[in-house]
């Protein structure tokens, strides 16, 4: 039996390598004004995923709010419920966890939520973005050490993230663009207190399939605008990729 290449080891493990980039996990997520799914790049972005999925597991987004809405630009959500009158009541949240910058801020992604001047500062708020904000202003690729996007929607399922969306928001105390169903301007004149009715409830997100295998037909788009990430040696992954398989093709002769 002849001993594999140099070359054809290589070709194998970078085939595997980018066979688990397209790794999903699904939730679904429902609302008060229905139902979308969301592909989690569990392989990509693990940090992430995995700190997404912890509050899934938990219930803590269960009856939260969209809690802000963005027209062309974002909807906002998994960080207060809302309990029976404003202000909205905060989630309970775990620590905050590293930025992952690798894929790109596209239209029907999902990203963590993060305070500004630290990129490391993600908890438990994510947004969907409604175009794409990869390089357009804010560059949500680049500003802020850029937003992590950990997932995708279905063009199918953006539909229902474009009705959010497409709902008027108020203000409220420091509260900048609440969305509200069935609440016109006038009530807001008037002072009218919103009531759970008035508010998008995300009811609960849930997995719905764990297969290691389900975004197969996804093609997440990198993020080309930030430097490829070092380890803490200063050799990048691919180096280490290639000189694994560099130490394999040894051991075979």
């Amino acid at each position: 039996m002849s001993k594999p290449t140099f070359f054809s080891a290589v070709v194998a493990a970078t085939m595997l390598l980018l066979s688990q980039q397209a790794f999903a996990t699904i939730v679904q997520v429902k609302t008060s004004l229905g139902d979308f799914e969301v592909n989690l790049f569990d392989e990509t972005t693990p940090v992430t995923v995995q700190n997404f999925l912890n509050y899934v597991n938990s219930g803590r987004y269960n009856q939260t709010v969209i809690h802000r809405s963005v027209p062309g630009f974002i909807i906002q959500g998994g960080g207060f419920r809302f309990v029976q009158q404003l202000p909205l009541t905060p989630i309970q949240t775990n620590a905050a966890i590293v930025n992952e910058p690798k894929l790109s801020n596209v239209r029907a992604t999902i990203a963590m939520a993060k305070l500004p001047g630290n990129p490391n500062s993600a908890t438990s708020q994510w947004f969907i973005n409604l175009a794409d904000n990869s390089a357009g202003s804010p560059k949500l690729d680049i500003v802020e050490g850029a937003y992590s996007v950990f997932g995708q929607i279905s063009a199918a399922d953006m539909e229902v993230v474009m009705a959010i969306a497409s709902l008027p928001t108020y203000n409220f105390n420091g509260l900048q663009g609440l969305p509200l169903r069935n609440y016109t301007a006038t009530d807001r004149a008037n002072n009218v207190a919103p009531n759970s009715t008035n508010m998008v409830i995300v009811e609960s997100i849930t997995v719905v399939d764990a297969r290691p295998n389900t975004a197969a037909g996804l093609n997440p788009v990198p993020n080309t605008l930030l430097p490829e990430p070092e380890t803490s040696s200063g050799t990048s992954s691919l180096a280490l990729l290639l000189l694994g398989s560099l130490l394999w093709w040894r051991r075979q002769r």
